[in-house]
């Protein structure tokens, strides 16, 4: 029997909560090229702002199944009668500006998709450079970071191309779940791992 002293070392804020673990472990900081769960994050980090990542998390598989599993083109059809049920859907987070960002976010990441080729190639283009970086990545460091030049930029970029709820703090967030930067602490037993596959992803063109 595994005793807590066994148990690998992990950032902060993963907590002992198994299923919190399990997304820190296997998904959080792994970099991401996939256009629907690029639009799917930045949705969830949208609905997520005021609350915790848990709760989200939680209500993940729910908003999967509300919003057509984040596929884009089947969201940006959605109506008013689509955002009255969800208002009442006690499975989501039932704030209608979200529910009504999804979909409008939907649309948007749509153009992108026909302007600049894909979701991601278009995110992509805002990973920060190393010198941009902190020199060690402590929890103080992360916790000294709710934003960044970085996500404030990406901000700046999806709302002049029509995208809400995605302010700078959520687009650091973003940033660091989908692997655009590896914010796993130096103590981290994932943050060598994640740092491999960082260098080994083929960064979207």
């Amino acid at each position: 029997m595994s005793t807590e002293a066994e148990q690998p070392q992990r950032c902060q804020w993963a907590g002992s909560d198994p299923f919190y673990c399990a997304y820190h472990d296997t998904e959080w900081g792994r970099p991401v090229a996939d256009d629907t769960r690029l639009y799917e994050k930045l949705c969830l980090e949208g609905f997520q702002a005021g609350l915790s990542w848990i709760t989200i998390l939680r209500k993940r598989d729910r908003f999967r199944e509300v919003f057509h599993g984040f596929e884009m083109e089947r969201v940006a059809q959605m109506d008013e009668s689509d955002i009255e049920r969800l208002v009442k859907d006690a499975g989501i987070i039932r704030h209608r500006g979200k529910i009504v960002s999804t979909i409008n976010n939907a649309r948007r990441a749509i153009d992108i998709q026909q302007r600049y080729g894909s979701l991601a190639a278009f995110v992509w283009r805002h990973e920060p450079g190393q010198s941009e970086r902190p020199a060690r990545i402590t929890h103080e460091a992360v916790m000294a970071m709710p934003s960044t030049p970085a996500s404030a930029a990406l901000s700046k970029d999806l709302r002049a191309h029509g995208f809400t709820f995605v302010g700078p703090t959520t687009c650091y967030a973003f940033m660091q779940a989908m692997g655009l930067v590896n914010d796993h602490i130096e103590t981290c037993f994932c943050r060598d791992e994640v740092e491999q596959q960082r260098r080994n992803f083929l960064r979207p063109a």
